[in-house]
């Protein structure tokens, strides 16, 4: 190391990406600083314990991936359930499973084979005879009919953007899925669960070794830092590194509302979404349901509401707005990051991407590879 260098690696962000180059890191022996501006670590997946619950606190975090290699490494952090992901809908007092399949079509229409629902479908694209979807409404329509559009689709739609469907462009559902089994397992993919113990433990074995400082402000002493380190690897907003001398990138944010309720079961179902235009929240969570093989109390329960913000009107930013305007700024941040020497920037503020949480693991791991080799 240099001169007064004390770090080969500074790490702003404790999350999922900062965590597993973290570890990556220090497997190969080098000294590594952990610090991140929230009081916790593990980012957006973190989850903090009340009375024998998990909480999330930032919502519903469900790990899934078909990448064996990931599920791998994971494994060797946590413990995981095996809890799948089976999410209601519930529209002016109606309710639909999800994902669209057999049981929803039954629920919707009362048809009982795929070849009713399948004609039922196809029966409403044609009524609605739309060639060429302008904006997202259309396309909706296009591709599954206007029942389950209307119902299921729209409301949920709308105040997830902030905007009237008709005014958002069709590419933001370029499919829906549409399963002609009795299938309610949302995801596809191979491996699914969620760590016993919570999230927050996984990312605690990730971080082991690491140096941490919480409550720390990366840009309150920037310079110190990089004279501290040998490399830095920035999770933070890429537009903020940069002072946001471009402009600011724009994404959705979430206000969330928890609840502690005196009772055993609230909703019989971890996740609720609540898909008419007029509930303001999107979805209730119930965390207790997440917690699948472990003991959990049977006289209270916790339920979070999530709001969607605009980000101006939230305290973090949540999902990349990844439209043409966002995604042309976001090129020119990249230009500038490119020429950063001593920078490797990284997550879903760093890269302006919603990952899911194994993409997240899998890109922290191909650039430790490229980095550490």
């Amino acid at each position: 190391m240099a001169e007064n260098v004390v770090y080969d690696y500074l790490i702003v962000g404790a999350g999922l990406f900062g965590a597993v180059f973290a570890r990556q890191a220090l497997d190969q022996g080098k000294k590594v600083l952990v610090i991140d501006r929230r009081d916790h670590i593990a980012g957006n997946a973190y989850t903090r314990e009340a009375e024998g619950i998990h909480i999330h606190e930032y919502g519903a975090h469900i790990f899934h991936t078909s990448d064996s290699e990931v599920w791998n490494y994971v494994n060797r952090f946590a413990q995981f359930n095996n809890y799948i992901n089976s999410p209601l809908a519930r529209y002016q007092g109606e309710q639909y499973n999800l994902p669209f399949n057999m049981n929803t079509f039954y629920q919707m229409w009362g048809v009982k084979t795929p070849t009713e629902a399948r004609e039922k479908i196809a029966k409403q694209v044609a009524e609605a005879g739309i060639a060429d979807p302008k904006n997202l409404e259309e396309q909706g329509i296009s591709l599954i009919g206007r029942d389950i559009y209307e119902k299921l689709v729209k409301g949920y739609t709308e105040k997830q953007w902030g905007k009237k469907a008709t005014e958002l462009p069709a590419f933001i559902i370029k499919r829906l899925p549409v399963r002609y089994i009795h299938d309610n397992n949302y995801f596809n993919d191979r491996y699914q669960g969620i760590p016993l113990g919570g999230y927050t433990k996984l990312v605690e074995n990730l971080l082991q070794g690491a140096e941490i400082r919480l409550g720390t402000n990366f840009f309150d002493n920037q310079e110190e830092y990089f004279a501290q380190a040998e490399k830095v690897i920035y999770t933070g907003l890429i537009d903020e590194y940069f002072d946001f001398q471009l402009g600011k990138l724009e994404y959705r944010g979430l206000r969330f509302e928890t609840e502690r309720l005196a009772e055993d079961n609230h909703q019989g179902n971890a996740v609720v979404n609540y898909t008419e235009y007029q509930v303001p929240y999107t979805r209730m969570i119930e965390h207790k349901h997440f917690m699948k093989g472990e003991a959990v109390p049977e006289d209270v329960t916790f339920v979070t509401k999530e709001y969607p913000l605009a980000a101006q009107e939230s305290e973090e930013p949540y999902y990349p707005v990844n439209d043409e305007k966002n995604n042309a700024l976001y090129k020119r941040y990249q230009e500038l990051a490119n020429q950063q020497e001593k920078v490797i920037f990284g997550g879903r503020l760093g890269m302006y991407q919603y990952f899911d949480m194994d993409k997240v693991i899998r890109a922290a791991l191909d650039v430790a590879t490229k980095e550490l080799s």
